[in-house]
């Protein structure tokens, strides 16, 4: 009954965009033995009671008493064995989500992560820190950091910390609220009735404090030679990188007309929020302001990254989304949309905040993410 109830909450806000979009978020139930957590990449819209990964608690505990290298790689690499290892029989063909560990670590029931745009528009502010401590002084807040196993540590000693000092598990001995700089929120409760409610309160308050909201408009797949250009894209792309398949599409509202004015203007759009806008929609879109340049723009922007851009911005035009599907372009615009809307909330907390530049290097080169992003394409 109670993997039910995962799955019905993972449902509920996986079909809604404003929590969760492509791939985004996870969800999982415990008992004294096991931990059930949503499958990496597999989309919360569709989970099923059979969609988790049956874990074994003792191993994933067995975890923390074990030393891993320094080395970023290397780490990442032999945690992930070992969670793997602490699947239980019958559970091989699933891989567990990368924050397994963060999950395990919550003394609650449920846990429902997510990265509504509305959210990051606090975790990825220059104010977000301490606007949180102000709007929700319950909460816990950790600086931004690479995920997996370090951020799974980094929670561990917040909680340590908070547990050494109090005597309590959390300020709220209900509940847990952990907002993630450049990432997320995660909120943790023995029922589920008791997480929709915390969502609701954590939206409400926050949007009583949004100042700005983004204007998209009605959405226009053609204007001026967006068409000729779609097909001289594609043809670099495939000068680029001829081993597959090339998709484009060309987007514009209003939304995005007003940040493909000027270069000046897509600034607060032009690097990454968070590690899924990495993942979908590319670290580094790329802004190209004379379409006569597009082709020594774009062969530079390559050779510079050593990535085809996903996102390419063409100024007072719109922008292309461009991958090696038509479902993961759709995700690239979707997730850039995503980006529009958090530069904007943003403006409410201070204005924008990148990840780091070494943090962003990390998703790129990190098999956990390639992995997730290969799935969902």
């Amino acid at each position: 009954m109670s993997l039910e109830k995962l799955a019905e909450i993972s449902r509920f806000y996986g079909a809604n965009p404003e929590y969760v979009i492509a791939g985004g978020g996870n969800t999982s139930f415990k008992d004294e033995q096991f931990l059930y957590i949503k499958a990496s990449g597999t989309s919360l819209a569709q989970v099923s009671p059979g969609s988790f990964v049956k874990m074994d608690r003792a191993k994933l505990a067995a975890i923390w008493k074990k030393d891993y290298p320094a080395d970023s790689d290397a780490r990442e690499a032999a945690v992930l064995a070992d969670m793997m290892s602490s699947r239980c029989q019958g559970e091989e063909a699933k891989r567990p989500s990368v924050e397994t560990l963060l999950h395990d670590l919550l003394a609650f029931s449920y846990v429902v992560h997510l990265h509504p745009a509305l959210v990051n528009g606090l975790t990825c502010s220059r104010d977000g820190e301490k606007a949180a401590a102000e709007l929700f002084p319950y909460a816990l807040w950790i600086p931004s950091i690479n995920p997996g196993f370090i951020l799974s540590r980094a929670v561990k000693n917040a909680l340590d910390d908070f547990r050494a000092k109090t005597g309590k598990e959390t300020a709220n001995q209900n509940q847990c609220v952990i907002f993630l700089q450049n990432h997320g929120i995660f909120v943790a409760a023995n029922t589920t009735e008791e997480i929709s409610e915390i969502y609701k309160r954590v939206m409400e308050t926050l949007g009583k404090r949004i100042t700005k909201n983004p204007e998209f408009g009605s959405e226009s797949l053609s204007y001026g030679n967006s068409g000729r250009l779609e097909k001289e894209i594609l043809d670099l792309a495939r000068k680029a990188d001829s081993a597959g398949e090339w998709f484009i599409k060309f987007q514009r509202n209003n939304q995005i007309a007003a940040f493909v004015a000027e270069e000046a203007a897509f600034k607060p759009v032009s690097s990454a929020f968070t590690p899924d806008h990495i993942v979908y929609s590319g670290s580094d879109p790329l802004f190209i302001d004379d379409a006569s340049d597009l082709e020594k723009a774009f062969n530079a922007h390559v050779e510079k990254t050593t990535r085809i851009p996903r996102i390419i911005a063409l100024k007072s035009l719109g922008i292309f989304g461009l991958a090696n599907s038509e479902n993961a372009v759709e995700n690239a615009l979707e997730l850039f949309k995503d980006t529009q809307k958090v530069a904007v909330f943003t403006e409410s907390f201070g204005g924008p905040r990148f990840m780091s530049e070494d943090q962003i290097r990390f998703i790129n080169n990190w098999e956990v993410e390639r992995y997730r992003s290969r799935v969902s394409a």
